[in-house]
């Protein structure tokens, strides 16, 4: 029988809402931080909003308590860049993600050379030594390094430190309101116990809970890692399969939810960085052909979003000082008037949660 077809918007439905962004959820934070698989968290507040945009009551103590009382870390995973996830995920993806690692080691156009033929063992036995006494900041380390490793640049030494050994950023990084810079300490240490071996069948079925339905090259893309195929082959009895648009096979649990295409969808400003965004070799389900340029400035930073009827509408800016909230809003697309006061009611809920004492709170559209 031939799989059926599912339009870029039932995807983009489906996908919203197991994310929480069709309707906000009431449950604790930890656990809608473990059914994501994380969230991005390359800067320290882009978690806070990520979690904003998807829970109806949180509170950014919420996540702080969280990191302090070491039930969620900041440490490198998918794709190689920093993750806020509980300390289960971190045991549980570290090990699992760390091919990838591995191989950024010998590819990275930046560092690969300065790590070529050195023994890696030794180098993380070596950082693994100093940091026995306490968390450092990769700035602290590299002069340390340097003085075991004559002759090797500081910042390749510090870097694949980073990728060899699940170090996580301790507090105050990724408080609200406070953060730091990030100072590294092992895992183990930090929690009381290090990676283990994930079972892949398990992640990948974590993964379509959270951004199915999806290909076999969504998976990768999500991840990082290649060779996922045979992972969904293995998968494949206990699974729907279907066909997007183009074809394409992607995979999902059987009682996942796939609401139908024409189901509302509110507007939701999304949090700089936010993994909705990334996790889909095709991301039209979410963000339109045109746009997908738009999403990422030239020095890399995923911008803070916002969602019309499902899909990406325009870049949004939040500007905090002592005494006031603005949001600026760009739309990439004509707005009509009820559309544009839903972005501005939204953006005003946001002001109020990033400042809440602040004495002026304010949403302004820039048009291009």
């Amino acid at each position: 029988m031939t799989p059926r077809t599912l339009t870029a918007r039932a995807l983009g439905r489906a996908t919203l809402a197991r994310q929480h962004l069709l309707r906000r959820g009431d449950l604790p934070a930890i656990e809608l931080v473990e059914h994501l698989l994380g969230l991005q968290a390359q800067a320290p507040s882009p978690p806070y909003f990520a979690l904003w945009a998807r829970l109806r009551r949180f509170r950014p103590t919420a996540l702080a308590d969280l990191l302090e009382s070491r039930d969620v870390v900041r440490i490198v995973l998918m794709r190689g860049t920093v993750f806020a996830v509980s300390a289960a995920d971190a045991v549980a993806l570290r090990d699992w993600i760390q091919p990838l690692l591995d191989r950024d080691l010998t590819t990275n156009t930046q560092y690969a050379a300065g790590l070529a033929g050195l023994d890696l063992r030794e180098l993380a036995a070596v950082g693994r030594d100093l940091l026995r006494d306490g968390p450092r900041s990769l700035q602290e380390l590299r002069p340390l390094l340097a003085e075991r490793f004559p002759g090797r640049d500081p910042a390749a030494l510090a870097y694949g430190l980073r990728n060899l050994l699940p170090l996580v950023q301790v507090p105050p990084r990724g408080l609200w309101g406070r953060s730091g810079q990030p100072r590294l300490t092992p895992l183990d240490e930090w929690i009381g116990r290090g990676p283990a071996r994930a079972d892949p069948a398990v992640v990948l079925r974590r993964y379509l809970a959270a951004f199915g339905p999806a290909s076999v090259r969504d998976a990768q893309t999500w991840s990082g890692l290649t060779r996922l195929g045979e992972v969904f082959e293995r998968l494949r009895p206990s699974l729907e399969v279907f066909r997007d648009e183009n074809g394409v096979e992607v995979f999902d649990l059987p009682d996942a939810p796939r609401p139908a295409p024409a189901t509302p969808a509110p507007v939701r400003i999304l949090a700089p960085y936010d993994n909705v965004l990334l996790s889909h070799a095709d991301r039209t389900r979410i963000v339109p052909d045109e746009h997908r340029r738009r999403i990422m400035t030239q020095n890399g930073i995923v911008r803070s979003t916002f969602l019309v009827d499902g899909t990406v509408a325009g870049a949004a800016n939040l500007i905090v000082t002592r005494n006031s909230a603005v949001l600026e809003v760009t739309p990439w697309q004509r707005l009509t008037a009820t559309r544009r006061a839903a972005v501005e009611k939204e953006g005003l809920r946001l002001t109020r949660f990033a400042a809440a004492t602040a004495e002026v709170h304010e949403v302004r559209f820039v048009e291009q």
